[in-house]
């Protein structure tokens, strides 16, 4: 066009006719050659192709966004462009030649070599467009006949740049010569799942344009090309290499929706790090390439310089007992109306501990803990500190066989334990000291402190968490890391004798270990919660600004539902501090409690069950304009790393896996010697001798502060409700059914907010087992928590290419009532307003008197949310328990009319108990 122009423009100043020759065909004989062409067998045979290289649904490319992927994209853009250094563009085609490649095909290997690196994903396609001028006769033919060509790589087994670079060349070479399938007719054909948010097939694009420059020549006109902003952007990322005389020029152009110009300013610079490194060592292994610089280096060094100099020798119990000394006579705990001072607390922790001492408990023995929340439970688990030993937490609310697992596999020679939950422990070999008695006044004793043995290095505390194999584990943490844990706390946020904490968290759960500690070393009050308290917001809203609670933790999912409780406005007169921790904090849930609860100060932590609880810190800000909540950064004397498979560092951006390093990183799993060396490894990076780093199997990224962000996982572990579930283990519990043959579970969130497990299993024999058997059968070896909501029976499980399960094919589950179970009105008011009230909190349309509240998608949380509502209702007092057992609307409203009766009974014996007062009887009643 612009070379056409010229010779027409010198034509017309010189009085001369058009100089150009006619022109062979137009553009509708093109076109209708294209569609003639490609019919029968021509278009069966290019679309087998396509079909063999994409297969139906390709995987979408999941780069790590600096904001959260719309819903719908608009399309916003912008552009980066760079020079590469002199000489690299023609060493590139050097080293392309040298392998029988072309520049465009080295540049497309490493550009799937950095988005490998950012992804982690090894299967990957990139779209690029080809000029479409096949003919001779269409070369001088003006009109659009570029076609996008999707070219898909595999780099998995981590080839060399080399083997790349071949695989590269065959790709584009087969996709070359079928290039005439338009890529409209492709999506067609193929008909992948179609989304708003990004775009079919392919979601980052490669263009290369090496077409010599036209000069326009005329009398006194000069014409200078200029690049033109557009603001747009096509796809999520699109490269463009332009070669511009001596100069190779990088354009990266990117949805600024999701990305940030420093984030593309980094993706830029490692572009031309891997393009050096490949010409350096093209025989290499991709994954090898370095990606940092040294300014990056630099950088990540000082973000974990977090050194402190805490006193982190005493033991834990030594701090309490030094504040005890300090303030014997002020509050230490309440619970229920009860309340110990410092020096009643201390005291009857010196006189249990006196006893376990007597029975054996000396520096790492692990002493069993069977207890509700109460007085008597902070007593027990004070006193196994002092006497030495660590406390191992048996929550009453285990089924029997988790409990005897755990008794048997810590070999604990003792057990503290209240005596009315020891029906639900099995027999074992150990002995049993009773804690009713435990916070009762008595005699003062010796602190048995000198004979234990036990150091900043002795265990303190063991908790059991799920396990991959089926088998749970006991994780072990040390004096060391918890008092280092706290101080840091404390420097950070700074109890007084004038706080109070709420101790709600379940002690089978590590935040427990804060929430008990903390206060008592300080001089702050320790509220506990009644036992259950933790699952039911109305209690929480009352109790908060009952007891002027100043700090607490949620789990996210339970503040989510704590934020519409009504009437916690009131909490914020006391309430100035509010942890999160357990699971990933959303933004739109973080806006959300600074719209309820202005003033109070929301802070998210995180911390694995393997490490002194938690381990990285963030401040929440109301205005703040990422559009993520960070985990943060790590806490003193402790570090974090975020690697690839080979355990390298990754530069700011790239997603890879946590690992945790440092004074809180724990001991290791007891008596799993196998499974420690796996996930404790060596630290070569602290010049500490014996240092190890734990391997979280968490996937996250730092972002350009230092602060790290939570991606999710790397295996199929999940947090739940801020509870650690392995899939793998309810999958092995589920597969014990003699009815089961195959099962996978997953975690569902069809409806935003609301995360359920769900059971995929494939029976053994032509009738399924339903889902009430198989949800009585995991309850009776595993936690309430890791109970699915949801069992879909499969005829088979659907399968990936390589023979693995297909998790992302699994149907979602359909409908409320499972196994096709007819609807059955609710009858009479008390079932019509159950039914309401699940309905609501259920969010469905419509609820029968035998639905099952799981089947429905209930699940704990939700079950304290219907109690609540079914207390306002009925005024009547259900305990948790009775949702678990009975599940249906039915089965509730007998128990609510149950309820109403005996209350009525009570009413009536009370009133003739009266009378028989004011009137003596004459004769029998």
């Amino acid at each position: 066009l612009v070379r056409e122009m010229g010779e027409l423009d010198a034509a017309f100043i010189e009085g001369r006719p058009s100089p150009l020759a006619a022109l062979p065909v137009q553009y509708a004989d093109y076109a209708r050659w294209q569609r003639e062409s490609l019919t029968g067998e021509v278009l069966a045979a290019q679309l087998a192709y396509w079909r063999e290289r994409l297969g139906f649904d390709p995987p979408v490319l999941d780069l790590p966004t600096d904001r959260p992927r719309p819903l719908a994209e608009s399309y916003l853009g912008a552009r980066r462009s760079l020079d590469l250094p002199a000489g690299i563009g023609d060493a590139l085609s050097a080293l392309g030649r040298e392998h029988g490649s072309t520049l465009f095909m080295v540049v497309l290997a490493a550009f799937q070599s950095l988005l490998r690196w950012w992804t982690g994903q090894d299967d990957l396609t990139v779209g690029s467009p080809v000029a479409g001028r096949t003919r001779a006769e269409v070369e001088g033919l003006a009109g659009l006949f570029i076609n996008t060509l999707a070219l898909r790589a595999d780099l998995s087994g981590d080839p060399s740049f080399a083997v790349l670079l071949a695989q590269v060349r065959e790709t584009a070479l087969g996709a070359y010569a079928h290039q005439d399938v338009p890529f409209e007719k492709l999506v067609e054909e193929l008909s992948p799942e179609r989304s708003l948010s990004h775009s079919p097939i392919f979601q980052v694009m490669l263009t290369y344009l090496n077409v010599p420059r036209e000069e326009f020549a005329a009398e006194g006109l000069k014409m200078t090309p200029m690049g033109v902003a557009s603001g747009t952007s096509k796809f999520d990322l699109t490269l463009s290499v332009r070669i511009d005389g001596e100069r190779t020029i990088l354009d990266l152009e990117h949805s600024t929706e999701l990305f940030d110009p420093a984030t593309i300013g980094r993706m830029s610079g490692h572009l031309v790090r891997l393009l050096e490194s490949a010409l350096a060592e093209p025989g290499r292994r991709v994954a090898e390439l370095p990606l940092l610089g040294l300014g990056e280096e630099r950088q990540l060094l000082e973000w974990n310089s977090t050194a402190a100099a805490y006193p982190v020798e005493p033991c834990l119990h030594e701090l309490i007992e030094a504040q005890v000394e300090r303030a014997p006579e002020r509050v230490a705990v309440t619970s229920d109306g009860r309340t110990l001072t410092y020096r009643e607390l201390g005291s009857a922790a010196d006189r249990l501990a006196l006893r376990l001492r007597e029975a054996g408990v000396g520096a790492e023995s692990v002493v069993g803990v069977l207890a509700e929340r109460s007085l008597e439970m902070v007593v027990g688990l004070l006193a196994v500190l002092k006497a030495g030993g660590a406390y191992l937490p048996l929550d009453p609310e285990y089924p029997a066989e988790r409990l005897a697992f755990m008794i048997a596999d810590s070999r604990m020679p003792v057990l503290l334990a209240q005596e009315r939950l020891l029906a639900r422990l099995p027999e074992h070999g150990g002995r049993v000291l009773p804690l009713e008695d435990a916070a009762e006044p008595g005699e003062e004793v010796a602190r048995p402190d000198a004979e234990t043995g036990a150091g900043a290095g002795s265990l303190a505390y063991v908790i059991y968490t799920s396990g991959s194999t089926g088998r749970p584990k006991g994780t072990m943490n040390s004096h060391r890391g918890i008092v280092n844990r706290l101080l840091w706390m404390q420097e950070r946020y700074g109890l007084g004798a004038d706080d109070r904490v709420l101790q709600k968290t379940p002690y089978s759960f590590d935040v427990s270990a804060w929430e008990l500690f903390w206060p008592l070393l300080t001089g702050a009050r320790l509220v506990m919660a009644r036992p259950g308290g933790h699952q039911e917001p109305d209690y929480l809203a009352r109790t908060i600004p009952e007891e002027g609670i100043t700090t607490m933790h949620f789990v996210p999912s339970l503040l989510r539902i704590f934020l519409e409780t009504p009437g916690i406005e009131r909490c914020a007169a006391s309430l100035r501090l509010v942890v999160c921790s357990g699971e990933a904090l959303p933004l739109e849930l973080e806006r959300r409690f600074f719209e309820r609860l202005p003033g109070v100060e929301l802070h998210n932590l995180y911390g694995p069950t393997e490490a002194a609880v938690d381990v990285t810190f963030w401040a929440c800000q109301p205005d703040d304009p990422r559009g993520l909540v960070p985990i943060g950064r790590p806490v003193a004397n402790t570090r974090i790393h975020v690697v690839d498979r080979e355990l390298r560092p990754l530069p700011v951006g790239v997603p890879g896996e946590l690992l945790i390093g440092g004074i809180q990183v724990g001991r290791g799993y007891l008596a799993r010697p196998d499974l420690t060396a796996e996930r404790f490894i060596p630290d070569p990076l602290s010049g500490e001798a014996g240092a190890r780093l734990y391997r979280t199997g968490d996937l996250a990224r730092l972002l350009a502060d230092g602060a790290a962000d939570f991606l999710g996982r790397i295996d199929h572990q999940v947090k739940l409700r801020g509870l650690r579930i392995e899939l793998g283990e309810i999958e092995a519990a589920l597969s014990r059914h003699p009815e089961v043959a195959q099962a996978v579970v997953v975690v569902r969130e069809d409806t935003p907010g609301n995360a359920l497990l769900t059971a995929y299993y494939v029976p053994t024999g032509e009738a399924a087992p339903g889902a009430a058997d198989l949800r009585a059968a995991l309850r009776a070896e595993l936690p309430e928590y890791m109970v699915p909501a949801w069992f879909v029976p499969l005829s088979g499980l659907p399968l990936t290419s390589s023979g693995k399960v297909d998790r992302k094919a699994l149907p979602a589950p359909e409908g409320g009532r499972a196994g096709g179970r007819e609807f059955v009105p609710p009858q009479g008011p008390v079932q019509e307003r159950l039914a309401a009230i699940w309905a609501e909190v259920l969010r469905v349309e419509r609820v029968g008197a035998h639905d099952n509240f799981f089947e429905l998608g209930g699940h704990s949380l939700l079950a304290t949310q219907v109690l609540s509502r079914v207390r306002e209702a009925f005024d009547v007092e259900l305990p948790l328990r009775v949702i678990f057992d009975i599940s249906t609307v039915a089965g509730i409203a007998e128990a609510v009319m149950q309820k109403e009766l005996e209350r009525a009974d009570d009413e009536l014996l009370a009133r003739l108990l009266s009378e028989l007062e004011s009137e003596p009887a004459q004769g029998e009643i």
